[in-house]
């Protein structure tokens, strides 16, 4: 990536040069003056750009007159946090190309890293997941400007397959009332849908300020005519339903049309014993206006004083207007702790059938004994029901200090002999790259590895022992298999959670090892575990002991 240096005979000016973008493309420039003056960046060729805002980074959008390579400022009076460049009739098709990005927002570079990461930035759970004109669109949360939680954006990228990603401009940024607040806040979760005889797709979120009377949390609608320029927003649903003695907490709206054909929104927050999923209902078929309270879908008792969060609702075996299908709905819930694994912020999955208006559970299960699979988010697309989840859980983050993070691998959502699985997507195999290994790990050697791996072990019988070793500069990883269950050891020398699916015996495991995580499917999905590493140091070796002429093992290289 391009570096500033200084601009010849111009004392005290930085020149920021890169491949030239041609006459009729578009530059977006993220600048922010450094005092109570004006600070002017000067685009060669192309004129100049004057900033003056001191709490924020102003959004420079740009249609390129002549050739563009380089501009410059001086960074005494100008901050500079990303540039980058695109064809608008093209973007969708080939992405944007970043053209510089400072040090504060860089991450670091996680050479053959195949997980989903943002192109700079901070990113945390996924937002509007669904295929809208023949692509998928994955929004997040975002802020472009350093590796940490601040105020709220939503960045955005798109795929044919759900694996290779092209990055797109940044979709939705927030207002002034955010910066006032300290950045306590901005455009916080949501979903988007498909609205007939429109093109592109509406987008709803969470408008967040913190301390706002009387509500600290709004819901919004953005239309995306062309796919990846947002609209003027406009709030939805502006209020909380009374008689329920609910807390602030009331957002990520999921939209989705229900077995009824009304589009019906879910809402996550809490009352005064726990967390709660909200169901809302409205008759216009754009999701505009018109919404009303229907009732809760969800109350949540078993985990103390949580906060619902992320909830998604989508059919799972059968379509929608069947009144014989099963819909499953998904919960996070936040400040959750298990008292027998010490894990918290876990995320359910509820099977139950759905008229409509009310939800009857059937069961429901973990979807993740790792626990760092947060924000999971799930549509229906072509071949059936698919998530992602943010690969972290706000246990571990610290929001003054830098937190490079990633989205797990998506997962098809199953209904199988009476449980939820949740398997990688066939697009997966696409990122082997070479077989490294099919007998050495299975007669107990040591594998040496370089960079992203897939290691598939097969056991002769279900329930037999195992323990597959990483090598780690600074942790102790592995993935065991025992008397208790299913478990990922991940030990720093504290006490840690135990990251386990008690009384699972399983037959076969597929890890999936990249840089600064781990997860695992066991039993084609049926227990899936997911944790983000705390060191992102590269795994270099593996060791496997388990019953020796009983398993097999096969090891892939791994890459985009």
């Amino acid at each position: 990536m391009p570096h500033p240096f200084p601009e010849a005979g111009r004392p005290g000016r930085e020149t920021i040069s890169f491949a030239p973008v041609a006459a009729g493309e578009t530059v977006e420039l993220f600048l922010m003056a450094r005092g109570s003056e004006p600070a002017v960046v000067t685009l060669a060729g192309n004129g100049e750009v004057t900033v003056r805002r001191t709490d924020a980074f102003e959004r420079h959008r740009i249609v390129v007159a002549g050739t563009l390579d380089r501009v410059s400022f001086d960074p005494d009076t100008t901050l500079v946090s990303a540039v980058y460049a695109y064809d608008p009739a093209t973007v969708l098709d080939s992405g944007i190309r970043v053209l510089h990005a400072g040090p504060a927002p860089t991450p670091p570079e996680f050479t053959g890293s195949y997980h989903f990461r943002p192109p700079f930035g901070w990113m945390n759970d996924p937002n509007g997941f669904g295929r809208f004109g023949g692509r998928a669109h994955l929004f997040y949360q975002h802020y472009p400007h350093r590796l940490r939680w601040h105020a709220m954006h939503w960045g955005h990228a798109v795929s044919d397959d759900l694996i290779h990603w092209r990055h797109l401009p940044v979709f939705l940024e927030p207002g002034d009332a955010v910066f006032a607040a300290n950045g306590a806040g901005g455009i916080f979760s949501g979903s988007a849908i498909a609205v007939p005889g429109e093109s592109g797709f509406r987008a709803f979120f969470t408008d967040h300020i913190d301390g706002r009377k009387p509500e600290m949390e709004v819901q919004c609608a953005v239309p995306c005519p062309d796919g990846f320029t947002a609209g003027t927003p406009a709030v939805v649903l502006a209020g909380r339903p009374d008689g329920l003695s609910l807390g602030e907490d009331n957002r990520d709206p999921y939209v989705f049309k229900g077995p009824d054909g009304r589009l019906k929104m879910l809402l996550g927050g809490r009352d005064a014993e726990g967390g709660v999923v909200l169901l809302h209902e409205t008759d216009d078929p754009t999701g505009a206006s018109g919404w009303r309270f229907v009732g809760l879908v969800h109350r949540e008792r078993e985990f103390g004083r949580t906060v619902g969060e992320c909830p998604a609702m989508l059919p799972l075996d059968g379509p929608a207007e069947d009144p014989a299908t099963r819909w499953l709905l998904i919960v996070g819930l936040l400040m959750s702790r298990d008292p027998a694994t010490r894990r918290r912020n876990l995320t359910f999955g509820i099977v139950g059938r759905f008229d409509g208006r009310r939800f009857t559970p059937e069961f429901r299960q973990e979807l993740d004994f790792g626990t760092d699979a947060y924000g999971f988010q799930a549509f229906v697309d072509t071949d059936g029901p698919v998530g992602i989840a943010w690969l972290a859980n706000w246990t571990d983050i610290v929001k003054t200090t830098d937190w490079p993070t990633a989205m797990t691998l998506p997962r098809r959502l199953l209904l199988k002999n009476g449980a939820l699985t949740t398997p990688p997507i066939d697009a997966v195999t696409t990122l082997r790259q070479a077989l490294v290994d099919d007998r050495r790990l299975a007669a107990g050697e040591t594998v040496a590895l370089d960079g992203g791996a897939e290691i598939v072990i097969e056991l002769e019988e279900a329930g037999a022992p195992f323990e597959l070793s990483l090598s780690h500069p600074t942790l102790k990883l592995a993935i065991t298999a025992g008397s208790n269950g299913l478990a990922i050891v991940h030990e720093d020398g504290t006490p840690s959670p135990h990251y386990l699916a008690a009384g699972a015996k399983v037959r076969s495991v597929c890890v999936f090892l990249d840089r600064g995580s781990i997860e695992v499917f066991a039993d084609e999905g049926r227990y899936t575990g997911t944790k983000r590493i705390a060191d992102p140091a590269p795994i270099t070796a593996i060791r496997l002991e388990a019953p020796q002429g009983r398993t097999a093992a096969r090891v892939w290289r791994l890459g985009l």
